[in-house]
C-alpha cells in the first residue's frame, strides 16, 4: 500500500462516520503548493462555502500558498463564509491527511473564527 492509498483508506473511514451522523462537513485538501477547504451540506450533495489559496483575495496576502500561514489565511475565511451562510457547527473532514502542520494551523483558524468541530 502507498502513501495516497494509505491516506484514501483515512478518508473512506472518515467519510464513512460523518455521513452516517449526517452532519455538515468541512472538508480539507493539501497539495504541495496549495491548501482549500469547502463545506459540504448534510446529504454532501451541495458545497455551501469555500475558500482556498488559489483565490485572488488569499493570493495577494500571502506569498506562499503552501505554508502554515496560508492554512490559517484559508482557516479564517471559511469560517467567516461559514458565518455568513449561517452554519456554526461542522465536522472535521481532514481528508486522510494526519492532523499535523497545515491542517492543524487550517483548524485551529477556523476554530478561532468562529466554526465549532
Amino acid at each position: 500500500m502507498d502513501k495516497k492509498q494509505a491516506r484514501l483508506r483515512r478518508a473512506r473511514k472518515t467519510r464513512a462516520k460523518i455521513a452516517e451522523l449526517k452532519m455538515v462537513r468541512l472538508a480539507v485538501h493539501r497539495t504541495n503548493s496549495h491548501i482549500s477547504a469547502q463545506i459540504f451540506s448534510g446529504c454532501g450533495t451541495r458545497v455551501l462555502a469555500a475558500a482556498s489559496t488559489m483565490e485572488q483575495g488569499v493570493r495577494g496576502t500571502v506569498p506562499n500558498g503552501g505554508n502554515a500561514d496560508a492554512a490559517k489565511a484559508v482557516g479564517k475565511l471559511i469560517a467567516e463564509r461559514a458565518k455568513v451562510a449561517g452554519i456554526e457547527a461542522v465536522a472535521f473532514d481532514r481528508s486522510g491527511f494526519h492532523y499535523h502542520g497545515r491542517v492543524k494551523a487550517l483548524a485551529e483558524a477556523a476554530r478561532e473564527g468562529g466554526l465549532k468541530f
